[in-house]
């Protein structure tokens, strides 16, 4: 079987959101014959419509801003509708996450709101799999999950550094990897039907 392509399309107004892409990308690379390109949706280029067209899953990401998703990711989650009429992105896997500077922030209406997008599409979605953490007096805020999304990945940075806690990041290389394993039963699964 060939490689799968996951395609990361986010958005980053300050840094944060791009260090939780970065860990994406990388936890979908930890699987072997995964390719793995993020793509920045405030600047699309025809060659990124391309690379998500031909994805096998497009897991998005974006700051979580006065409770959704950035005005340059609503901008291009828009442009998408021609994608929409043609069913194009029909029965890619997808997957979100997104940062806020308070430990809620509404983060989970950003998340609804993604998934949403990929529903309209579509698109099958992957959730984080991940139990919460930091939830009983013996756990710790550096477990994954750490705020307790089950919907994709969630993450708190505080609005004065430019540092992602490192829960977060594990976090969220863990969605990235399990896009990545998802996708690749989903792949099997889809050749095992056509045959």
């Amino acid at each position: 079987m060939s490689d799968i392509s996951i395609v990361i399309a986010s958005h980053s107004g300050y840094g944060h959101t791009a260090q939780l892409a970065a860990a994406v990308e990388d936890g979908a690379r930890s699987l072997a014959g995964t390719r793995a390109q993020r793509v920045d949706v405030a600047s699309l280029s025809d060659a990124d419509w391309d690379l998500m067209d031909a994805a096998d899953a497009i897991i998005f990401g974006t700051p979580t801003y006065m409770g959704t998703a950035s005005g340059a990711f609503h901008a291009f989650a828009e442009a998408t509708s021609k994608r929409w009429s043609t069913r194009a992105w029909s029965d890619k896997l997808a997957a979100g996450f997104t940062n806020s500077g308070s430990m809620s922030g509404d983060k989970m209406h950003t998340l609804q709101y993604l998934s949403l997008l990929a529903a309209q599409h579509g698109m099958l979605w992957v959730s984080l799999g991940l139990l919460p953490g930091w939830n009983t007096t013996t756990s710790s805020p550096q477990d994954n999950n750490r705020l307790g999304f089950y919907l994709g990945a969630g993450a708190q940075s505080f609005n004065d550094t430019p540092a992602v806690d490192d829960a977060d990041v594990n976090t969220a290389r863990h969605l990235g990897r399990r896009v990545a394993e998802q996708t690749r039963i989903h792949r099997t699964g889809l050749v095992t039907a056509a045959l």
